[in-house]
């Protein structure tokens, strides 16, 4: 990628308690990674993309965050918390919210982001199309919680983690996401509430803090997204009025 596209000068490195967890994997390991062993894997050229172990000792493509959740799930269950129930109607049904994420909360999420004043929609709308998709989803989920099935956290909780902690990028770049701080949610108090104890526990995750670097060097990569300078695959599909590519 060269260094005049927009997206070329992301940080190249984790920081903050993500570092961390870089470091702790840091022994070399017997593969080499190179551009066309990854497109021979995933064509499109998008990460995730996952080898799978076959039996025969070869790797097998898998893409997709969703489906590779699943499989990781499925495939490797003592390796950490259940993320997909066992049982046929919750995975079902937390699927359909997981589905919700994907095809209304994310887009509505990019398209409040890349708002700016060429948009053929104002910011007003784009904020409370986001808000409405928020609140259906919270609706749904369990009422004591705290997580969305109850008390064990799942993929539907997994799956909006990474946007629910970086609603800052609005009030950084927008004015403002709109969510009622606790305690004001008006005629939707219960709503907001159910929502403040979800990203309440979400992000008193150690499996979730590890992951993030430090704000400073999100700042940049939003910054495009909020100007609609953005490359990425997600950005190009806002701007074309789809969804999630």
């Amino acid at each position: 990628m060269g260094s005049s596209h927009p997206d070329a000068d992301i940080y190249p490195e984790a920081t903050g308690p993500a570092a961390r967890i870089v470091a702790e994997h840091q022994e070399d390991q017997p593969i080499t990674l190179y551009s066309g062993c990854f497109l021979k894997l995933n064509p499109r050229g998008l990460v995730p993309t996952l080898g799978a172990p076959a039996k025969d000792g070869s790797t097998k493509p898998l893409i997709e965050s969703n489906i590779i959740s699943e499989y990781l799930d499925w495939a490797y269950p003592k390796s950490g918390p259940k993320l997909f129930p066992e049982d046929p109607f919750e995975n079902a049904h937390m699927k359909i919210w997981v589905d919700h994420i994907t095809t209304r909360i994310l887009p509505a999420y990019h398209r409040f982001l890349q708002w700016t004043e060429k948009s053929p929609y104002s910011l007003e709308k784009a904020k409370t199309e986001f808000l409405g998709a928020l609140k259906i989803w919270t609706e749904q989920a369990d009422v004591e919680g705290p997580y969305f099935l109850g008390k064990d956290i799942s993929y539907a909780d997994v799956c909006l983690a990474p946007w629910a902690l970086r609603m800052w990028v609005f009030d950084h770049f927008k004015g403002g996401s709109g969510i009622p701080a606790p305690g004001q949610g008006g005629e939707d108090q219960q709503v907001w509430d159910r929502w403040h104890k979800w990203v309440e526990a979400v992000q008193s995750r150690k499996s979730v803090t590890d992951t993030l670097s430090e704000r400073e060097h999100y700042l940049p990569i939003y910054q495009r997204y909020a100007e609609d300078r953005a490359q990425s695959e997600m950005a190009k599909a806002t701007r074309e009025g789809k969804g999630v590519p």
